[in-house]
């Protein structure tokens, strides 16, 4: 590898080579007039290659992501051996402030992209983001959760059908590979849309840490970089992959009663039709309904809920895998 001579500017900010630097993104004014800024890590190599964003807490109150990404930064795995390794470890910083998934405009930032220079506050903050980072990216790898009380198991999403991101995946080797088609309004679709290479990696619950999920996605994230031949000497490039197991569809299962919720079942393990998944029970005692499995299949995500409500989704489980 030779030594880069190119220029590296993000945000009107100069990064050398071999040089890692916190950039400030300012986004807004709170209504104090405090102004709001979103620190950027940018780690570069003194040779060149490619650029990788890593973010997290795009929805304000999925904490997983944010520790992973914090822990990349905290254990060097930030320092590439080529190329540029930019982390945002928190993007939404409205949400983590409050707690919450969404903008203090009500809006998921999540489903704006790629924004407007005149829109609402979400808005105009997924317009910066695809007009001042995203143009210099080649890949990103974006960490998800569930919902409040939905756990998803380890898993990397991507399009089906799309040859570049299922290398990178398989690179990644998370427990699980899920084929969907991108959202209207994402930061995967607009990605997509940029001609970013783009992964997105789900795990956990909101508002919680889980130590097996943060795990997997630090070790997956090592295995990517590796893979690009970006990975520091520091860092073992033998970590094993593992078989993913592919799903190329699924479909919730709902609770037809409320009540409370028992579960029964471990999150990620293979069931078989008919299965009692867990049951739904009154506080009174005359009332027991099981959950039942309808088909054969994986459970990728479970509600952790003790109270649901009738319709609510419980359990998420496989319908077909890949090559079946």
């Amino acid at each position: 590898m030779e030594i880069s001579n190119t220029e590296f500017i993000l945000l009107d900010k100069k990064i050398i080579p071999g040089e890692t630097k916190i950039i400030n993104l300012n986004i807004a004014r709170l209504h104090t007039m405090t102004e709001l800024n979103i620190p950027i890590v940018v780690s570069r190599s003194i040779y060149d290659g490619p650029t990788v964003l890593l973010s997290a807490g795009l929805h304000g109150d999925e904490l997983t992501g944010i520790e992973i990404v914090r822990r990349i930064i905290r254990q060097g795995i930030n320092y590439p051996a080529c190329g540029t390794i930019i982390c945002i470890p928190l993007v939404n910083v409205f949400g983590f402030v409050n707690q919450e998934r969404d903008f203090p405009d009500g809006r998921d930032l999540n489903r704006v992209f790629p924004g407007s220079a005149n829109g609402s506050l979400a808005s105009r903050f997924a317009y910066r983001i695809m007009q001042d980072i995203v143009p210099f990216v080649d890949y990103v790898i974006d960490f998800h959760s569930g919902g409040r009380s939905r756990f998803n198991v380890p898993q990397i999403r991507i399009e089906p059908n799309n040859e570049d991101l299922a290398v990178l995946a398989n690179a990644f080797s998370a427990p699980f590979l899920l084929y969907s088609d991108n959202i209207n309004g994402s930061f995967r679709e607009a990605c997509d849309q940029s001609g970013v290479k783009y992964l997105l990696f789900e795990g956990g619950k909101a508002l919680d840490m889980d130590e097996k999920v943060i795990e997997a996605g630090v070790q997956g994230t090592i295995r990517f970089l590796d893979n690009l031949n970006m990975l520091g000497k520091a860092f073992s490039s033998e970590l094993p992959s593992q078989p993913m197991i592919r799903i190329t569809n699924s479909s919730w299962v709902r609770a037809q009663y409320s009540g409370l919720f028992h579960n029964f079942v471990t999150n990620g393990t293979y069931v078989k039709e008919g299965d009692e998944l867990g049951k739904i029970t009154d506080p009174y005692g005359l009332v027991e309904e099981a959950v039942l499995a309808p088909n054969d299949g994986y459970i990728i995500c479970q509600n952790q809920a003790a109270i649901v409500f009738q319709g609510d989704a419980v359990y998420h489980i496989s319908t077909q895998l890949k090559n079946d």
